[in-house]
Parts: structure tokens; sequence; C-alpha cells
């Protein structure tokens, strides 16, 4: 432990536990009755339990039989949409659309999105999520909770090009007011919808504004296959040749999905002059029975990052970034038709320093070492489903699930202790929200906020 380490008290120690580490070329690795000293909301230094013992610290905690990771992060999704999980069910993509989403979508007030955004945060820290991207509408409300809650996040108002410029300018006008509120927790982008709902000419400008202030762009491009081949039908160009025309590809930008990636495209992102990440949420592409998943072998093999993510929960049902990441290593051995891709540990490495480069916080959080901040969950492996540990990484992603999670901890606060929550009372969100069911699904109006037609 270095002596600046020593020199004032800790204001957390967590001790006894095993932290999961990375060293200089990235790879996994875990260090055993470790302890890890917080000062100032930040990782003072990973140290033996015995070197830390005798530390002064405010507050103590003993995490033996418990794994320290970085917290989890969700790359993309859509946070409110919590209160429509389970209304459409079943469905191809786009009925999932225009028959039930958009149209109950045409309802929101900005307090439906509040409370959605509490549920979901509150679902998110019980599954060891610390940080998320959204993408969504009524945005204040979203940073709002956000720094009420405790959490971190990047976040972009959507719009469509329906809305006329003003749905860009509503974009611009958040992304310049909220970016580092909540004491730098919240970080924001530009959030053009997708290229078939955004028009070149707002797909240029968004890329204008992005680099005359310095903010990323976060939108869904090349979803699925039918969205790639319709793409090339109607404009003879894909969406990500669209994204490389209009100078998207130019900035700093996620992609949710890319399911419709092809291998014409793999060039582009290659050359891309901003940094490019792709947001991948596996159980929505089973779920509508897409024939593809998200490229991740050939994304990284070209050193695009590929964050996990859940997208909503009114398509995912979920916001379990732990079963994304089982899922992902699953999904992709099949797709590759290779067992020994994608490991256990490669899909730590996606759940950890992946995704914060994917979302923006790449020299932040992602990994538990001295400067980093403090985004730590504690998993307990003492459950008879986790045991024997023969191989920890494997044990971490194909055997612990999110209810293994005990403790959530953002920027060094302690937002659920021993599976508490401490910042969100759930009940009063569930029952509010509730009441408020009837007028949100009502579709009797015939509305919709956009129309699917790819």
């Amino acid at each position: 432990m270095t002596p600046s380490a020593a020199d004032s008290p800790a204001e957390l120690i967590i001790s006894a536990c095993t932290v999961l580490v990375h060293d200089d070329q990235e790879r996994i690795g875990f260090l055993e009755d470790a302890a890890v000293v917080v000062r100032d909301g930040t990782v003072a230094a990973v140290t033996s339990a015995a070197e830390a013992a005798d530390l002064p610290a405010a507050e103590r905690l003993d995490a033996r039989g418990q794994v320290a990771l970085p917290g989890l992060i969700n790359c993309h999704t859509h946070a409110p949409m919590v209160a429509l999980r389970g209304l459409a069910e079943d469905l191809p993509t786009e009925e999932w659309f225009n028959d039930v989403v958009w149209p109950v979508e045409s309802n929101l007030t900005d307090r439906d999105v509040e409370l959605g955004a509490r549920l979901a945060c509150a679902e998110m820290i019980r599954a060891g999520v610390t940080c998320f991207a959204d993408h969504y509408f009524a945005m204040d409300a979203v940073a709002d909770v956000v720094a009420e809650c405790g959490m971190r996040a990047l976040l972009g108002q959507a719009y469509f090009s329906s809305q006329g410029p003003e749905g860009r300018e509503r974009s611009l006008d958040f992304a310049l007011r909220r970016r580092g509120s909540a004491g730098g927790r919240v970080t924001t982008a530009l959030a053009p919808h997708a290229p078939y709902t955004v028009d070149d000419t707002d797909l240029a400008a968004t890329a204008d504004l992005a680099r005359e202030h310095g903010l990323s762009v976060h939108l869904h491009a090349a979803e699925n296959r039918d969205q790639t081949q319709t793409s090339l039908a109607r404009h003879g160009v894909t969406p990500v040749e669209v994204l490389h025309r209009t100078g998207i590809l130019d900035t700093d930008v996620l992609l949710a999905h890319g399911t419709g990636i092809t291998d014409r495209d793999l060039p582009l992102l290659e050359g891309a002059d901003g940094r490019t990440a792709v947001a991948s949420a596996p159980r929505g592409y089973l779920k509508f029975a897409w024939p593809d998943t998200t490229p991740v072998r050939a994304l990284r093999d070209i050193g695009v990052d590929v964050g996990l993510a859940t997208d909503g929960a009114a398509s995912n049902n979920s916001l379990d970034v732990w079963e994304s990441m089982a899922l992902t290593s699953l999904v992709q051995k099949a797709a590759e038709g290779d067992p020994r891709w994608l490991t256990s540990r490669q899909a730590l490495h996606h759940a950890t320093l992946q995704s914060a480069r994917a979302v923006g916080l790449g020299e932040t959080v992602g990994g538990i070492a001295p400067g980093r901040r403090a985004d730590i969950i504690l998993v307990d492996l003492t459950g008879p489903h986790t045991q024997p540990v023969h191989d920890l990484a494997a044990t971490l992603v194909h055997s612990a699930r999110s209810a293994d999670v005990r403790t959530t901890i953002v920027d060094g606060r302690i937002l659920m202790r021993d599976r508490e929550l401490l910042s969100i009372d759930v009940a009063s969100v569930v029952q509010e929200l509730e009441e408020r069911l009837p007028a949100l699904v009502d579709r009797s109006h015939g509305r919709r906020v956009q129309q699917y037609d790819t």
C-alpha cells in the first residue's frame, strides 16, 4: 500500500473478500483474502486483508465468502419501459412496435417516466448494476431519479425526424444542461432513434453538434437483418453505411444491437474516427426470433468494444445484466459453433472494461484499481448452486445469479446492503404506478409516437 493510502481514514474498507482485477494486458485475475480501501468515492488501494486490518475507517464491510466485482453496466436500455413489462408478448417486431408499444408510449407523462425509472433503478441496483445507458423520452425525469438514487448513467433524450427540428434541439438542450450533474455521475449523449426513423439531414446535423459540443451519440443501428436488407433495397446502403456517410461514425458512438451488421460494414467500423462501441442484449434477439446475434467475435477482431445490455423490459422482461453476461457467452458459442468461444473470462471482460468503454467511462469505472471510482458489488458464493468452485470465472458467469449480489456500491456510497435497498422505496413506486396503468396502456385513441416500417 502506498503511503498516501494510509495517511487518512478511509470512508470504507471492504475486507476478507476475493477481488476481480485486471493485469496490464486486461486479463482477468482474482486476488484472494483481499481488501478494497475507498476514499472520496474512489478506490485508494487494493491490498491484503491483513494489511488493511489496522487501517482507520469510517465503515468496514466484512465480505468473507464474497467476490468483489466492478459494478455491472447496462450499456443500452430504456429504463422507464419497465412499466410495459409483459404488455407486448410473443409478437413479431413490427407488431410489437406498431400495435402495442408505440401507441402506449404516446400516452407517456413525465410522472410515468419518473416512476418507471425509479422501479428500473431499484431492479438494477438489486442485480448489481451500478451504471446504465438510457435512450428515452422525458429524460430530465430520469436524470432526477439517477441523482436521487445514487446510480451512474449515460442519458440521451431520444428523437425522431417526424418531430421536426425541435426533436433534435431538445436532445441537444438536455445533453448540455444535464451532463456532469449528480456530482458527475450523469454523462449525456445525443440520441437520434435510428437510421430508419431519423433522416440523413438530422443525422448529419447530430454529428456536427456532437463534434461541436464534445458529446457522444447513442442510437439504434442495424438492429436486425431485416433492417439491413430493407435499407439496402430502399437506399442501396446498409444502416452502418448511412452512419458513415452522415458523419456519425466520426463521433464517439454507441450502437445498440447491431445483429444486422454485415461483413461490408466492418471496415467502416474499424476505420471510424471516433470511439465506436456496440451494446448487445441477446435475450431480446432470442425472444423476437431474430436469425442473427451481435457479431461479437468479428467486432472484437477489429477493436470495437461490445458492452452488455438488456434493452428495455418491454422486450426483454428484465434488466438483469447478469443474465445478459451468461447468455452472451452461450449464444456466441452457438453462433460460432465453437465451445471455446466465448469463454467465461472473455464474458467478464465484456461485463467490465469493455462495457465501461462502451459508455465512455473506460478510464473511470469497469475495474477495481487505484484511481477508479468505487463502483463495486459484492457477490455471495456460499449458496449450494455456486459450490464447489473449481473455476471462479465460470462460477460467476454460469452459476451465480443476480440474486447472489449482496451489496451494491456507487462512488463509495452503499445503495444496497445485504439485499436491502437503501435509496428507493419500491412499495410506494409500485402502488402509484399501478394506479396510473389503465391510462398509460390505453390504445383506443389510435395514436402512435412513430411507425415501424422496415
